[in-house]
């Protein structure tokens, strides 16, 4: 760790200090994923902090890389480590720039306040869609003729619940399985974990939206896709 500082020189950069960074980072992430540290630093600081495994990525791959150049001498090798190194980084930002679109689509409300959401046939059965609403992000469920609308954002470690699907009657998170009910953004029993719900309504195979939530584990009927509004 101190024989070589010659931070300087990229073929001689001091790779091991990298490497010894990212496992500090992996360690403070696994000694806070416990519920535990999720409810004392909250939700939003929990996320933050666990964000730091891409920094902690990025660092594992410059280690590694510099630490192969240093002790190889293959062409082959090097333009392969390139390739799948800028490979990765096209894939995040792709996936990024596919998110921030979500986030920047300005739904604006009618007069009684509703938004027109998405259509009815884009949303595969038992799935949802993902709309953003005054800056929150909600899931728009279908599933047995119905539609229903919850916040995004599971309550266990905020997994993205529009990417799971109803398993059972319930929302399954993809992260860690985490259930709550459609109607009414409630986990069956014995489990206490609510997200917001939506109100919704059906209109020429549009979904709208009340972009303003409920309080979590608010019941709301949900809407028939069959005994959907027709505006002449």
């Amino acid at each position: 760790m101190t024989s070589n500082q010659d931070f300087g020189s990229l073929p001689d950069f001091p790779f091991q200090q990298l490497g010894f960074l990212a496992l500090m980072i992996l360690f403070l992430m696994a000694a806070t994923s416990h519920d535990f540290w999720l409810r004392n630093l909250t939700p939003p600081v929990w996320k933050t902090l666990h964000m730091l495994e891409y920094v902690a990525y990025a660092l594992l791959v410059a280690h590694v890389t510099l630490g192969l150049l240093q002790s190889e001498t293959s062409l082959l090798l090097a333009v392969g480590t390139g390739f799948g190194l800028l490979t990765v980084i096209t894939l995040h930002v792709a996936a990024a720039r596919k998110e921030a679109i979500v986030d920047a689509k300005n739904l604006s409300p009618v007069a009684d306040g509703f938004v027109n959401a998405c259509a009815v046939s884009g949303i595969a059965e038992k799935c949802a869609t993902v709309v953003s609403l005054n800056g929150e992000r909600v899931a728009i469920f279908k599933y047995d003729g119905k539609i229903s609308a919850i916040s995004n954002v599971c309550r266990h470690q905020n997994g993205p619940l529009r990417e799971g699907k109803i398993i059972d009657g319930c929302v399954t998170c993809p992260w860690h399985g985490y259930q709550y009910l459609p109607e009414d953004g409630a986990s069956p029993p014995p489990f206490t974990e609510k997200v917001s719900t939506f109100q919704t309504r059906i209109v020429d195979g549009r979904v709208w939206i009340d972009p303003r939530p409920n309080p979590p584990g608010t019941r709301v009927e949900p809407s028939l896709i069959g005994n959907a509004e027709v505006i002449a």
